[in-house]
């Protein structure tokens, strides 16, 4: 394992204050969130995230690695004749992600930032000289998810920044080296927002086909994240638009009142499933935040091992949550499900395109605007959650569609 050349700078001045400000308010969101933040707690070092280990952990470097980014942006693409792998399934994928990836590469060969993915969107109009006065933070969150609906947003939460969260360093693709946080000290909320990715191309997984639905996640949210954030800059305030960089945004998500977490490492909303793409937006706007909400996911995950059967490496694992991580791209310090992120890597390098098999499987990817997908929802929070299971079992949800389905049914 090489790691000779990753440099650690000193913690910025202007990255918010690692000091327990208040605990009382951390531990209330733990406890209704069912996090478990332990003694030996450490902030998540970016460059650990699986997909930059590959350019500097040899013992996960590959050429077929590095095909499959390239074949994300125009190299060679490995046509097969398995169903969901033809030409033009993956021209349809590599479309969804477009405007993601164009955007986040305007700024990479000038000011080493890949935003969206590693740094915070910097692409905005400037804070405005005349500020809305904020008599009642309630109203004002209630505006924001109004616009947050209208710019694209199919759910919206609010919560307390919590510094714990925070990524330890961000990381360069380009000069792979280890960079300093850059996130102002005055943004004490985050507001979190989810879109959802299609139903019936999830169920196709796996296939290049079906990742045109994680790819056409990120493009929305980064044009409603953008769009939000300078929203929220008209009306006079600070707003920095987040995806995957900067911090980790399930916990956030859960403690903005998205959904649960689940045993695959997912959030589980009540509206879609696991099945949306988050992103956040750090901001100084007086606003009222969100709390948690249960409805029976850890419950129904401590009897459900659909995820633990269906993903091909074994990467999701059965029993309880632990307080070890399974490898160095996991989160130290928090005992929870956790998975063994090697392994499914390994997986979506060989297939050559994203895998959301677990996604796929779960009880709880449905289309809830379907009264019985409601009524399964209901069973899965009360005790005929086995009764739930074995239903789905027998009714064949979860199963593999094939691409030609969904480009007839198109």
């Amino acid at each position: 394992m090489r790691d000779h050349n990753l440099e650690i700078p000193p913690e910025p001045q202007n990255c918010p204050s690692l000091e327990n400000k208040n605990s009382t308010f951390k531990n209330k969101i733990d406890d209704a969130a069912g996090f478990a933040v332990l003694p030996d707690f450490e902030r998540f070092k970016q460059a650990n995230d699986m997909f930059n280990r590959t350019l500097w952990d040899s013992s996960v470097q590959s050429k077929k690695a590095k095909a499959f980014f390239e074949a994300y942006t125009g190299g060679q693409t490995p046509i097969r004749k398995m169903s969901g792998f033809a030409l033009k399934d993956y021209a349809l994928r590599n479309a969804a992600w477009h405007l993601a990836d164009f955007t986040a590469g305007l700024k990479e060969e000038t000011e080493d930032r890949r935003e969206g993915f590693l740094d915070s969107y910097s692409i905005q109009r400037p804070v405005s000289e005349h500020t809305q006065v904020v008599d009642s933070p309630g109203e004002m969150s209630r505006d924001i998810k109004r616009a947050a609906k209208f710019l694209g947003a199919d759910l919206v939460g609010i919560c307390e920044f919590d510094e714990r969260w925070l990524y330890a360093q961000r990381y360069s693709r380009r000069s792979r080296r280890k960079k300093p946080l850059d996130l102002p000290t005055d943004l004490p909320y985050v507001i979190v927002i989810a879109v959802q990715m299609d139903h019936e191309l999830v169920q196709t997984n796996p296939s290049a086909l079906s990742g045109a639905a994680s790819g056409i996640g990120y493009s929305r949210q980064t044009l409603t994240l953008l769009s939000l954030a300078q929203y929220i800059r008209n009306l006079g305030y600070g707003a920095i638009a987040s995806m995957n960089d900067t911090a980790l945004t399930i916990p956030l998500a859960i403690a903005a009142g998205l959904g649960e977490y689940s045993r695959m490492g997912l959030l589980i909303t009540k509206e879609f499933g696991p099945r949306v793409r988050l992103g956040k937006i750090f901001t100084n706007l007086p606003l009222t935040p969100d709390q948690p909400m249960r409805f029976g996911v850890k419950e129904f995950c401590e009897i459900c091992q659909r995820c633990v059967k269906a993903c091909p490496m074994r990467a999701i694992f059965p029993g309880p949550p632990v307080d070890q991580p399974r490898n160095q791209s996991n989160l130290q310090g928090v005992r929870k499900w956790s998975i063994d992120a090697e392994k499914c890597f390994h997986y979506w390098v060989n297939q050559n395109s994203e895998c959301s098999i677990c996604m796929r499987a779960c009880p709880y990817n449905k289309e809830y605007a379907k009264r019985y997908a409601r009524i399964g929802r209901w069973l899965a929070g009360t005790l005929l959650r086995r009764v739930m299971l074995k239903l789905d079992g027998w009714l064949g949800f979860g199963q593999r569609r094939g691409a030609g389905w969904w480009w007839r049914k198109s």
